[in-house]
């Protein structure tokens, strides 16, 4: 494969599917972005599913690359979980594509990609769930249930982010997640 072409191929798909969502963005629409021919497109994807799979495959490693980055360069698991938030949170903003990956979009448009889905959500779990496991062996955590603590943060995160990536209300991403992360590490309960 023509790594240039498919690349080409790939950012104005990109660009269009983050503009106008995969059901109103058209192969011709792709070919017009990109400066070629359709019959060129073909012969790198099979389809408009195919590219848009590969472009929230490339989104997803984009957002792990850079979380797995930013936990690398904390030391204590309070601040590995404020970087995954935090990291996530201002990423996602850019990876819309990732982000429309909802339920909703893959068993409707897209069956074959509720494996992805499901495969980039496990590996969200399992980071946190390693930070979670590492404050739990250093006495700083008191989890009693790594796996539904990791669910409910990410569900919790999920919400926060929500209104911020699809609606583009304004959100101070660094007040929001201290204030979340005061929560889980303090609780509601005034003892």
């Amino acid at each position: 494969m023509n790594k240039k072409k498919s690349e080409i191929i790939l950012q104005m798909a990109r660009k269009l599917f983050a503009r106008y969502g995969l059901k109103k963005t058209s192969m011709d629409d792709i070919a017009a972005e990109a400066k070629i021919g359709k019959a060129t497109i073909y012969y790198y994807f099979k389809s408009k599913q195919e590219i848009f799979k590969t472009v929230v495959d490339h989104e997803w490693t984009i957002l792990i690359n850079a979380i797995r980055d930013a936990i690398s360069k904390e030391i204590s698991p309070q601040r590995k979980l404020r970087a995954f938030i935090l990291t996530r949170i201002s990423r996602m903003h850019e990876l819309v594509n990732l982000y429309r990956v909802t339920k909703d979009i893959v068993t409707e448009l897209l069956p074959d990609l509720e494996k992805i889905r499901e495969s980039h959500f496990k590996e969200e779990m399992n980071v946190i769930k390693r930070i979670l496991s590492e404050g739990v062996r250093k006495g700083i955590f008191k989890v009693k249930k790594i796996e539904v603590t990791a669910l409910a943060m990410i569900s919790a995160l999920k919400g926060l982010e929500y209104p911020w990536v699809m609606d583009g209300k304004s959100l101070d991403i660094e007040r929001s997640v201290d204030e979340l992360l005061q929560i889980l590490f303090k609780g509601i309960e005034v003892k």
